[in-house]
């Protein structure tokens, strides 16, 4: 954002002052958006306004609304400023208290520190309010998206007292991001550190990786984003997937045939343990495959073909039998890893189709055996996409897991976003390292993230065999000819829109088949 910011103002279309003031308006447009009462009843007199429920806003004694905004050391103190004198002119009864040295402020935070103080008072933080009884509404302009160390001092203990009081965090409304949450990780600076929590957050431009990665989503509340007229991010920069990424290509052709969407084989294990391969194999023949096979020991041949019609079965005793399965070119992507068993057939089994070169998900069990032998972990190559969990994730790349919980004592703090790029770059492949805030990287570095978070939450995705139909997703959009980021990106949005369509009450059945209404959606 700052790069963003300098290079708007360096080409002179924009002033630093004006990108503040477009801030505070944004701000004040936004709460008054969330709480449209507040625009009707500010500065309406009269007799005093019933108390609203426990949680919502609040009219004062005397009809008179009453914001205490808080504005810290820089820039973002100086957006506070424009959101307290807006507010006033609204009528609204507006208390300021500065944390830092008035004199040693921006130069923009300053002009508008000078704007206000021909309004109103600018108060010592120390007496800063911090009760919800006390205000109306709260407004957290301490730290922005450029906080580097933890909370400390006042600001520590004023946030520290403030945890006891529940109703305030739908009281108080975050200026770019929860002050005290780093905005690169979503991560508090050092364990146990106190952070803003916010009902509501303004944020600009775009959303940050911080509101959406960890704890962001728990700090943020609601996350708005409103534009102040900068022109869109640097084309490598890491994006947050907040639409149908990649599913343009989703559509078939009205001439094709079956082969010309590809063939996909999922890899099962002994018997009383296909489940997770069928429910993969099913994933990826509702994405489109044309075909999908599931290879399977031969004394589970009969527990398959009683649960599986329009996906073909295949024995697949051993390595070597893949092997021989794997001649036929058309055989366009491979899904290991669901119920798939930890023995030595199943390490072979890797083994051969890590050797085959071909388009392969690893998911599951073959992700531990991949963890547990190097010599698999060697194998993989450019067209794999590994999916791991959190669990699974620190069995493959310990280090890295390790680095994510240690306590962050600065920032930017090491994130999720962080831990997938090195371990694609590490493993040589592609790696989507799931949860609600699931992030898919490559080696180069390309990186997503499929946040399912706020408006796209979908909380119903923690059921048994949900990761084995995304598995299956993915192994089917490969197998259409999708590379395995772009497979991997797009699937990971399909999943979570396939579990908000269907909504509470989803088992992992349910995701294949919320797809087409999914596709219908799209228009596809």
């Amino acid at each position: 954002m700052r790069a963003i910011e300098k290079a708007a103002i360096d080409s002179g279309a924009v002033t630093g002052l004006e990108l503040m003031e477009r801030a505070g308006r944004g701000v004040v447009e936004a709460i008054l958006a969330e709480w449209p009462e507040l625009a009707r009843g500010a500065g309406a007199g009269g007799p005093s306004a019933p108390r609203t429920p426990r949680g919502h806003l609040h009219q004062g004694e005397e009809g008179i609304l009453r914001a205490v905004v808080l504005c810290g050391p820089g820039n973002n103190g100086g957006d506070g400023f424009v959101v307290a004198r807006l507010l006033k002119d609204r009528g609204w009864e507006v208390e300021v208290f500065l944390y830092g040295d008035p004199d040693k402020l921006p130069p923009d935070a300053k002009a508008n520190y000078a704007r206000w103080c021909g309004m109103g008072e600018v108060r010592p933080f120390a007496q800063a309010p911090r009760f919800s009884h006390e205000a109306d509404l709260y407004v957290d302009a301490l730290f922005g998206t450029g906080l580097t160390r933890p909370l400390a001092g006042a600001v520590f203990d004023w946030a520290a007292d403030r945890t006891c009081d529940h109703d305030l965090q739908s009281r108080t409304v975050a200026v770019d991001i929860p002050s005290g949450l780093c905005s690169d990780s979503g991560r508090e600076l050092a364990r146990g550190a106190e952070t803003v929590l916010a009902g509501l957050t303004v944020t600009f431009h775009s959303r940050k990786l911080g509101h959406v990665l960890k704890w962001g989503p728990y700090k943020c509340g609601k996350v708005v984003v409103k534009d102040i007229g900068l022109p869109r991010e640097p084309k490598d920069a890491a994006r947050l997937v907040e639409g149908p990424f990649g599913c343009r290509s989703l559509g078939k052709a009205d001439l094709a045939h079956k082969y010309t969407h590809g063939h996909a084989l999922i890899l099962s294990g002994a018997p009383g343990h296909g489940g997770a391969a069928r429910l993969a194999a099913r994933g990826a023949l509702r994405i489109g495959a044309g075909l999908v096979t599931v290879g399977c020991p031969p004394e589970a041949l009969a527990e398959n073909a009683a649960r599986l019609d329009a996906v073909m079965l295949r024995p697949v005793h051993d390595a070597e039998a893949l092997g021989h399965i794997l001649k036929d070119a058309r055989m366009g992507a491979l899904g290991l890893g669901p119920g798939l068993g930890l023995g030595e057939r199943e390490a072979g089994l890797v083994a051969a189709a890590l050797a085959a070169g071909r388009a392969t998900v690893l998911d599951a069990d073959a992700l531990t055996l991949i963890a547990r032998e190097k010599a698999l972990f060697a194998a993989l190559h450019e067209g794999c996409v590994l999916t791991p969990h959190g669990g699974e994730f620190a069995r493959l790349f310990p280090d890295l897991a390790e680095r994510l919980e240690a306590s962050a004592s600065e920032g930017p703090a090491f994130s999720k976003v962080d831990a997938a790029r090195e371990a694609a770059a590490r493993a040589g492949c592609v790696v989507l390292f799931k949860g609600p805030d699931t992030v898919i990287a490559a080696p180069n570095g390309r990186c997503a993230v499929n946040a399912a978070v706020y408006e796209r939450a979908a909380p119903w995705l923690a059921t048994a065999g949900a990761g084995d139909v995304l598995a299956g997703f993915i192994v089917g959009l490969m197998a259409r000819g999708f590379s395995p980021f772009d497979a991997a990106a797009t699937a990971a949005w399909l999943h979570v829109e396939c579990a908000r369509d269907f909504g509470p009450g989803l088992i992992a059945e349910d995701l294949p088949e919320a797809l087409p209404g999914v596709f219908r959606n799209l228009g596809l």
